[in-house]
């Protein structure tokens, strides 16, 4: 990585959010493997959950932001957001994934995003029951535990897997149409709970794309720079300028990018 071509304030916070996560990563796991004990709250309904785990790793998180970077802004999942004084907010998700989690599935991980007001500059990844940890900071490239990565270079939608996120917030026939338009084309669907994982499958290799009528700010800012920095699309991700609101996501490998926009075409929920 050429530190030297990073600019120093996004440098500072790339080393910061990899130890956080890191930190948070721990304490998870901790909660995950005494998950027995722990308390579970419905949120929006049964499928929407909660758990004092997902809390207490954010407050860690918080804490450890308010150390280092007092006046930055923090925007989380389970907590109330703080206004940034820097230009600088730090999106946290701290257990994305929190069904499969609770339910003893290896398929979550904690997500910390830092962005300047524009586009994420610094971001971490870790999924501590798989040992993966991925980061990537703004023009020095996406790393997958410190070997750098990129999309896959070749294959496409006939021949690779394509992630999808599906929730209660999104009508049925987005996914429907969006399935049946994948399978007709003779592609395969991959989905695991996890829409911040699923999107660094993209940036690693593993998948050739991903799509999401609609996914929050925290479960994919992270990911977004991975991806982006290790050679992949994009589609532009909350244009109309408030994270708050989240948006759809479609992301790409080279091979995957034209057959995947044709099959998401009008599927993008209305904000």
């Amino acid at each position: 990585m050429l530190q030297s071509a990073i600019h120093p304030d996004h440098q500072a916070r790339h080393i910061a959010v990899k130890s956080i996560a890191k930190q948070a990563g721990a304490l998870a796991l901790d909660y995950f493997l005494r998950r027995d004990v722990l308390t579970i709250e419905a949120k929006a309904n049964p499928q929407d959950v909660v758990s004092i785990a997902d809390r207490n790793v954010e407050t860690l998180i918080r804490e450890q932001i308010a150390v280092a970077f007092p006046d930055d802004g923090i925007m989380g999942e389970e907590h109330a957001p703080v206004p940034t004084k820097t230009g600088y907010t730090w999106i946290i998700d701290p257990i994305d994934g929190t069904s499969p989690f609770v339910m003893g599935l290896p398929d979550w991980c904690v997500s910390i995003a830092v962005h300047d007001g524009e586009k994420t500059i610094a971001s971490a990844i870790d999924t501590p029951r798989a040992r993966d940890f991925y980061h990537g900071v703004k023009g020095g490239g996406a790393w997958l535990n410190d070997q750098q990565i990129f999309v896959d270079p070749v294959r496409g939608v006939k021949d690779g897997l394509i992630g999808m996120g599906a929730n209660y917030r999104i009508p049925e026939h987005y996914i429907v149409t969006f399935t049946q338009r994948l399978m007709s084309a003779r592609g395969m669907f991959y989905r695991n709970g996890s829409g911040a994982l699923m999107l660094a499958y993209v940036a690693a290799g593993r998948l050739a794309g991903y799509f999401e009528p609609h996914i929050n700010a925290w479960d994919c800012l992270a990911a977004i720079l991975l991806i982006e920095e290790a050679g992949g699309y994009v589609m532009p991700y909350a244009e109309h300028g408030d994270l708050t609101k989240g948006d759809a996501i479609l992301a790409a490998a080279p091979g995957a990018k034209d057959d995947l926009l044709a099959m998401a075409d009008g599927l993008k929920l209305p904000l």
